[in-house]
């Protein structure tokens, strides 16, 4: 219980912030740090009544603090993954190679950590799950791979990948459409890794979500489950949630209209094992991951949100990142992040989220 009110403080922290805007629709906050080599932005919420998205989720607040500042010379933008760390500590990782720590009262960095493969060079960097011996599991969407890393960034394995999501024309993936999502399920004995798009071969918009099981001190390649994509959407990542179904973020983007994203609760637990089939294309023998709608986020109240682009809510942009944080029977506390691509038009922001899980049902 003691790690489970740690890891609320975040979202709590959010929503702190969000009451010093109770008299307007948007008012800037001061939560600069020493540490930080440049202002951070506003972090907003509103006083609406209501924060309601749908019937199961609400937007507690968002903060875009963190947006085009720098730590310790290291831009603080290009997030692409969250995680707890086993002090409660927040870990984000940016896409260039950078692995931060934010304080988990402040959400401000802390410490930032230069992530590299096995000859120095840069990752894409995309997933991230801190291991229950505060290890680093990291994935890179250019081969791609899942490394493990000690807390100062030594890579310590590698894991084992199927030929068939690798990079064409070694497998069968495009480039930068691999894995984006990593989480470790209930237990610690399952890691499940989230691809962003199809396969060649398998039908467009059903994407492989891959697995490895613990064995000893390392993993082994497990089962593989099928997942259907929303037209013109991918998955930049996927939460296991207490009761071993999964969070899952679906993204894209249009230009001159801006971003979608949908949160869903999918269950894995009665799916096909796809490991051996060569080509999902929809066959009736072969039971896809089953999901259920929790909220398409253009439906949630802007709270006074600005965007620096088209978006048709202008609470949305490039929402990459998601933890859970906290949990209370079947409600949850999220964390989501956004991406800005180091670009002037996007912004990194935090989004407190608080979900209700509907009951599994028969399958």
């Amino acid at each position: 219980m003691r790690l489970r009110t740690l890891l609320a403080t975040v979202t709590a922290t959010l929503a702190a912030a969000g009451s010093l805007a109770a008299a307007g629709p948007a008012t800037a906050t001061d939560t600069s740090s020493t540490s930080s080599t440049s202002t951070p932005s506003t972090s907003t919420t509103s006083s609406a009544s209501t924060h309601v998205c749908s019937s199961t989720v609400d937007i507690r607040s968002f903060s875009d603090g963190l947006d085009k500042t720098t730590y310790e010379g290291t831009f603080v933008g290009n997030l692409s993954a969250l995680a707890v760390d086993r002090d409660g500590e927040l870990a984000a990782l940016s896409d260039r190679s950078s692995l931060f720590t934010l304080d988990r009262k402040t959400v401000r960095p802390t410490s930032v950590v230069k992530l590299a493969d096995e000859s120095g060079a840069d990752l894409d960097s995309e997933g991230l799950v801190v291991d229950r011996d505060g290890t680093r599991l990291v994935t890179s969407e250019t081969e791609p791979s899942v490394r493990r890393y000690s807390r100062d960034g030594k890579i310590l394995d590698r894991l084992p990948v199927p030929d068939s999501l690798r990079v064409a024309p070694a497998g069968r993936a495009a480039t930068n459409l691999t894995f984006e999502g990593l989480t470790l399920l209930p237990g610690g004995h399952t890691l499940l890794a989230s691809m962003e798009y199809s396969i060649s071969g398998d039908s467009a918009g059903i994407a492989r979500f891959q697995t490895w099981k613990r064995h000893g001190g390392h993993f082994e390649l497990a089962a593989q489950y099928g997942y259907r994509i929303d037209a013109g959407l991918g998955v930049p990542e996927v939460q296991a949630t207490p009761d071993g179904r999964l969070l899952v973020l679906e993204r894209g983007w249009t230009s001159g209209v801006g971003n979608t994203v949908r949160l869903y609760l999918a269950d894995p637990r009665h799916a096909t094992d796809t490991s051996g089939i060569d080509s999902l294309t929809g066959q009736s023998d072969v039971r896809l991951i089953k999901k259920t709608l929790l909220a398409d986020l253009v439906n949630c109240p802007s709270l006074g949100a600005t965007a620096k682009q088209p978006q048709p809510n202008p609470l949305l942009d490039n929402i990459e990142g998601m933890t859970i944080t906290g949990s209370t029977k079947d409600r949850l506390n999220v964390l989501l992040v956004s991406d800005d691509n180091q670009n002037n038009a996007q912004i990194t922001r935090l989004y407190s989220l608080r979900v209700r899980l509907p009951h599994p049902t028969a399958s």
